[in-house]
């Protein structure tokens, strides 16, 4: 078998480089990180039965989507939480585990067919959530691609959509609770995310590595002071 696994994040290029060693002989993996390399013309040369998009953050073509089977690995339990900003929309509404869906890309956003779904806790920080993600992905999904003939389902159930979040939704507020401000620094507390932030007069905190007591009575965390640019 021939795939694609196309993704900007360390922990899944650190991944499909292993899964490329072990499968080394036995199926051809190509492994992408930069958008200019995921275009028409190299896929074509390839001829993928799969590209496989973990954490991939570019809009592929409709010539890609239409004539090859793309799939994205979405972290909610579709189609609950279609939209952006998957791991921060579920902590925010208090979610303590979720399931990875592997969906065949279609003119819907997160709306395709599932070909599986694989449960994923949510504790601890967004770091270590992406990474213990990264691991069922590569693991136990990406493996039945390679070695089973899988059929997608159609999604059933009402949708509900998330709204992607912006660098301001991070901000802490005077009126959250300890545990709310807990979530809101460990769901931004990983590599190519904004932290969350509280201003101070003229400079702006940003929070990371944090830590609730036992009692749950107080949380510990590094913080950087930084003047606010005009």
């Amino acid at each position: 078998m021939k795939i694609i696994i196309a993704t900007i994040k360390s922990w899944n290029i650190e991944r499909a480089k292993a899964l490329q060693e072990k499968y080394k002989g036995i199926h051809e993996i190509v492994i992408y990180t930069q958008k200019s390399e995921l275009t028409v013309e190299n896929v074509r040369a390839f001829q993928p039965d799969y590209i496989l998009l973990p954490h991939w953050s570019f809009i592929l073509s409709d010539e890609i989507t239409q004539n090859w089977s793309c799939v994205v690995f979405h972290m909610t339990d579709l189609p609950y939480g279609r939209g952006g900003s998957p791991l921060q929309n579920l902590i925010v509404r208090g979610h303590k585990e979720t399931k990875i869906s592997a969906i065949k890309v279609t003119s819907k956003v997160d709306g395709g067919p599932v070909y599986m779904k694989k449960p994923l806790s949510l504790e601890g920080s967004a770091q270590e959530i992406f990474v213990r993600c990264s691991d069922v992905i590569f693991h136990e999904m990406i493996p039945k691609f390679l070695e089973e003939k899988l059929e997608p389902v159609e999604q059933t159930g009402e949708p509900v959509i998330f709204k992607r979040r912006t660098e301001k939704d991070g901000e802490i507020t005077p009126d959250m609770e300890l545990e709310k401000i807990y979530d809101y620094i460990r769901m931004l507390d990983a590599e190519g995310y904004p932290r969350a932030f509280m201003d101070f007069g003229e400079y702006r905190l940003s929070f990371e590595q944090a830590r609730m007591s036992e009692d749950g009575k107080e949380v510990e965390a590094r913080v950087v002071f930084k003047k606010k640019e005009d």
